[in-house]
């Protein structure tokens, strides 16, 4: 690090730095020595994201309270662009003071500019509250809210859907999103809660602005001790009156630049897509000081190849970058944490780089210890709708079992004479379900605790993490590659199921088209029979099918589609639906073409699975002619929207006589009063004129059918 200087911190008139593009920043501190004389040691670290030079330009002064002399350092470039446009960069800056304790204080930052923007933003400002009292929970000092973003987020328009901020509060206290300028965002919500932001509609292109502060509130009532004084804080409750002072705030704000649309938002297509071992957000890692923690990153993108990942975190961890086959490309990222970020818990934060897009950001936090925790030998065993585990007494040496719980202290551990066992379904005892990129992960751990009355322990801090891992979507036939019929997913309040799709030879549904023969040819008007069934291990549940879109290619969000079923209603006047069980859908339509001259038609239909007898959900709803998009899905009473695909049926090109032979018992030949109609034609004018009056009459059900297969 580079030299340190001393500042005095003073409320007095705020520095305005030189015009810059600013992109954003956040703040975190915790508490370090607590000295006799009540003087209490308090760390902030600051990240801000501009163009370069990467400076910060925040001028930090004591807008309240007794701030104490504020020790900063030079600031260090975390990350910077390496597309050779020098777009972005971010640097971080540690900061300490000695204060007195015996107030609340609160720090100011500010500058200007914003970079360009559609809120027409230029001014920022930045607020830290901090609170040194003695928490008598955790019998010390609040430690803030953990957060951060990347220096330069990026979505095309037509894929905003939302984005997951990172919070977490070293101390379990209840984290709240704060947005005092969200107004000039009409189409985004925010919820506070978990500090998502969601679209309700389309955001404009260019740069959004967004001005956060997170604010921690105790679980349970506790107090603060100041010197001689007391002060209380207590939960969060939207439904009270008055509204509880937070324990601390901090700053966070960024950009998410909206881009121009891109013709598929399918993750890894044109946006890359993580993969598998990808942390996933909201993980919690665990360093030692001196030992050097790794964490990998993959990331697939089949439209354009990743060049770089952005990546915010401590200014000393280095990144290394390798491409592999089928548009992957992996990076490692490697810190080893120093003695000064003991205690320390850092926010990482990353997401895939490609010139035309970027992946979803995803962040962690490494929490910082003397010595490694003690994980133990475990054995996992992941069923359709459970996870169990098994952990060998012998690698936990000394660890009494009666201090050792599951993520939900709820849940009982047992044991035999060689392991401690725990069982649980995928959505009991604290299990979470995490969306990697390819698959869908149940994760649960099993903790060590303390007794909340006791100042010291004896006993060393036990962390073993477990998870399964289920495909997303697993397709299990190997017939024909553009041929999808059966797919597997799994979700917490459902377990592992399943839907197959598939073509039937005939109305009753029995017998389906051998997948050899794929892809299916056949002919206009003919009637296709198409079967969708759910397969699951739950009793009573049934099956919805909200929707079914045909395309002329594989890309069900091609420009050109033609709805056969949308929003649960019947589109199509010559779909047919057929009386199934709860668990099937079956129904036949009139096959068709494309205008254009395509010759192939692809079906891809999004489903529900529902628990039975609810009346509030999606599958009771039926046919929406005008749907609510504000519904909140109840998910231990539907699945989420899933996407199933048929085909490709290939048209088989048609002459006029073949079309009137498919009319007359679908054999393809040529008639033979056509060589009489040629001989009739070379002896007389007359005979001919008589012959095609005749044909004519004859013939006008099969040349509508004619126009109509060419239509």
């Amino acid at each position: 690090m580079a030299h340190a200087a001393l500042l005095l911190l003073i409320s007095s008139t705020v520095f305005v730095g030189p015009a810059v593009s600013f992109y954003g920043a956040s703040m975190t501190f915790m508490p370090g020595n607590r000295y006799p004389d009540g003087t209490v040691e308090m760390h902030f670290y600051y990240r801000e994201s501009g163009k370069l030079p990467c400076d910060p330009q925040a001028s930090w002064v004591c807008d309240s309270g007794d701030c104490g002399v504020l020790t900063y350092a030079e600031p260090d470039i975390t990350d910077q662009d390496r597309s050779g446009q020098i777009l972005w960069c971010q640097s971080e800056r540690h900061m300490t003071t000695n204060v007195s304790g015996e107030e609340p204080f609160t720090l100011r930052g500010s500058g200007c500019c914003w970079a360009n923007n559609v809120n027409d933003v230029h001014e920022w400002m930045l607020r830290s509250l901090v609170d040194t009292g003695r928490r008598s929970d955790t019998r010390t000092t609040n430690r803030s809210p953990v957060s951060a973003t990347i220096p330069n987020i990026r979505v095309p328009q037509n894929c905003f859907q939302s984005l997951h901020l990172l919070v977490y509060d070293p101390d379990g206290d209840d984290v709240r999103c704060k947005c005092q300028s969200c107004h000039r965002h009409p189409n985004i919500l925010l919820d506070e809660d978990s500090c998502t932001l969601s679209s309700n509609g389309t955001l404009d292109l260019g740069l959004h602005v967004f001005e956060f502060t997170l604010e921690d509130y105790p679980a349970s009532n506790i107090t603060l001790m100041n010197g001689d004084g007391i002060s209380f804080r207590n939960p969060y409750n939207q439904t009270a009156s008055a509204n509880p002072a937070p324990l601390s705030q901090v700053p966070l704000q960024f950009g998410v630049e909206i881009q121009t649309p891109v013709h598929s938002c399918e993750p890894g297509v044109i946006r890359p897509s993580f993969l598998t071992p990808t942390p996933l957000h909201g993980d919690v890692q665990h360093a030692a000081v001196g030992c050097v923690h790794t964490i990998t990153i993959r990331a697939q993108s089949l439209g354009h190849s990743t060049f770089d990942f952005q990546v915010s975190g401590p200014w000393n961890m280095s990144k290394t970058l390798r491409n592999a086959s089928q548009g992957i490309t992996e990076a490692t990222l490697t810190w080893t944490p120093q003695e000064s970020d003991l205690h320390h818990h850092v926010p990482v934060c990353f997401a895939a780089e490609t010139i035309q897009s970027q992946s979803e950001m995803r962040c962690i936090v490494i929490a910082v210890a003397k010595l490694r925790v003690l994980s133990g030998e475990a054995e996992v065993f992941c069923e359709d709708n459970s996870i169990s585990i098994a952990v060998s007494k012998a690698s936990l040496k000394g660890i009494d079992q009666n201090w050792l719980q599951l993520r939900d202290p709820t849940c009982s551990l047992t044991s035999n004479d060689t392991h401690i066992l725990g069982t649980m379904s995928l959505n009991t005892c604290g299990t979470r379900m995490e969306d990697s990129g390819d698959f869908l992960v149940f994760k649960n751990e099993i903790n060590s605790f303390e007794d909340p009355n006791k100042v010291i322990t004896r006993r060393s801090q036990v962390k073993i993490g477990f998870s399964c891992q289920y495909p997303k979507v697993a397709s299990v036939s190997n017939h024909y590659t553009n041929k999808k019929s059966d797919y597997i997913f799994t979700e917490s309040s459902f377990g592992t199921f399943s839907y197959s799709f598939d073509i039937f030879t005939n109305n009753n549904f029995s017998s389906w088209v051998d997948p050899s023969l794929y892809p299916l040819e056949i002919n206009l008007m003919d009637m296709l029979y198409m079967g969708i069934a759910a397969h699951s291990a739950l009793p009573e549940v049934r099956i919805f099918v909200e929707s079914c879109r045909a395309t002329p290619d594989d890309n069900p969000y091609s420009a050109l589609f033609y709805d056969i079923i949308k929003e649960g209603c019947i589109m199509d006047d010559t779909v047919e639906v057929y009386p199934s069980d709860p668990r099937t859908y079956d129904f036949g339509i009139h096959a068709f073409k494309f205008t254009g001259g395509y010759n192939e038609v692809y079906i891809t239909c999004s489903v529900i699975l529902c628990a039975e007898g609810n009346s509030n959900s999606r599958c009771a709803q039926g046919c929406l002619r005008e749907p609510s998009h504000k519904r909140r899905r109840d998910v231990s009473k539907e699945t989420a929207r899933h996407y199933i695909k048929q085909g490709p049926f290939r048209v088989v090109r048609q002459t006029q006589h073949s079309a009137a032979a498919s009319e007359n018992g679908g054999s393809l030949h040529v008639s033979a009063g056509t060589g009489v109609f040629a001989g009739l034609f070379i002896i007389s004018i007359a005979v001919l004129v008589g012959l095609l009056v005749y044909k004519a009459k004859k013939t006008r059900a099969p040349d509508r059918m004619y126009l109509m297969s060419n239509f």
